[in-house]
């Protein structure tokens, strides 16, 4: 199979399949007399299952580390669930920060809706952020990442 075949049959795109060959995570072999790449059946095997892994919440570092088990034959679904375990506690712990920052904005907002316009003036860049209060309890507001 060719790039653009294997891109098709795992519903992903061939620069997905470039970028996951050039990683390492699928490993096709060469034609002699015109080193084009040709996809197995275990490299459509392997496309699927990072496919779902990412779907999952896993990096591409977790799956090349599962992977590489796995080439090496070695037991590794209890490290799998251990993972995905860590990965789950670290996305509520981001989804909590998330609801905190989102709760502090709306603080914000109200405090806001009924101060005027300004421009700065040599002693404010903007008024509306330099005199807001954040949450005592709390630290700095960190915004959520854009996925």
């Amino acid at each position: 199979m060719r790039v653009a075949q294997l891109a098709k049959a795992a519903a992903v795109s061939a620069e997905t399949v470039r970028h996951y060959t050039d990683l390492g995570l699928l490993r096709p072999s060469r034609e002699p007399h015109n080193g084009y790449q040709n996809y197995s059946a275990d490299d459509l095997q392997r496309l699927r299952f990072i496919a779902r892994a990412r779907r999952l919440g896993f990096s591409l570092k977790d799956i090349q580390v599962i992977l590489a088990r796995a080439d090496d034959g070695g037991e590794h679904c209890g490290e799998v669930r251990d993972l995905l375990g860590e990965r789950l506690q670290a996305l509520q712990a981001h989804i909590d920060e998330c609801q905190r920052l989102a709760l502090v904005m709306r603080n914000a907002l109200d405090e806001w809706a009924d101060k005027p316009h300004c421009a700065p003036d040599g002693r404010a860049i903007c008024r509306l952020i330099e005199d807001f209060e954040p949450p005592l309890d709390s630290r700095p507001p960190t915004p959520c990442p854009a996925h």
